[in-house]
């Protein structure tokens, strides 16, 4: 199995371009999101590690951002609960694609959580500054100084493109996006 791991700065269309290789992918946000939503265990544990911001379950993502902007270590209160299990989740989905050609993995802490292996293919999706701003302002819950406070946990951009194999520049279109990946694919089975 061929697994590719998907780089990039927040906002950069990582999870598009996972999309648009046409294999499984392991989206570590969607099910982080689902985790907030349906676990009451996870809510129980935040409840008791952050009592005054995690009061209603489903979670609130409003309340993860109140927490982590009132202070740091909240963020790493939060990952010590949620991490594991994400981890847990990722090694179901490969246990369950064993059989597949590639899987795509989409953890925006891929190489700072050290989830990655030798053999992976690392791919960065790269954007310009400009439109990255532009896309994330579009975002229902936006907020910079959340997005400032997780950059700080985050390998600087430009190690993560020096330590990826391939770099697919992203202008936000749907056709140059998908032609990349296309020749992408065709460049990473050739040399698998």
């Amino acid at each position: 199995m061929i697994r590719i791991g998907i780089l990039g700065a927040i906002g950069s269309g990582k999870s598009y371009v996972a999309k648009s290789f046409g294999y499984p992918v392991f989206n570590a946000d969607l099910e982080v999101a689902k985790l907030y939503n349906k676990d009451r265990k996870i809510y129980i544990k935040l409840k008791r590690a952050l009592p005054s911001y995690i009061t209603s379950y489903p979670i609130k993502k409003n309340k993860l951002t109140e927490a982590i902007l009132s202070n740091i270590k909240n963020l790493k209160k939060i990952n010590k609960i949620v991490h594991p299990l994400i981890r847990k989740k990722m090694n179901y989905f490969l246990k369950k694609n064993k059989i597949k050609k590639i899987v795509v993995l989409d953890i925006p802490l891929l190489l700072e959580n050290k989830i990655n292996k030798k053999n992976d293919i690392i791919l960065f999706v790269d954007a310009k500054k400009k439109e990255i701003e532009k896309r994330l302002k579009k975002r229902k819950n936006f907020n910079p100084d959340i997005v400032k406070k997780l950059k700080k946990f985050q390998l600087p951009i430009e190690i993560k493109r020096k330590k990826s194999n391939y770099i697919l520049i992203n202008n936000f279109t749907n056709i140059s996006v998908k032609k990349n990946v296309k020749k992408l694919l065709k460049k990473i089975l050739i040399n698998a």
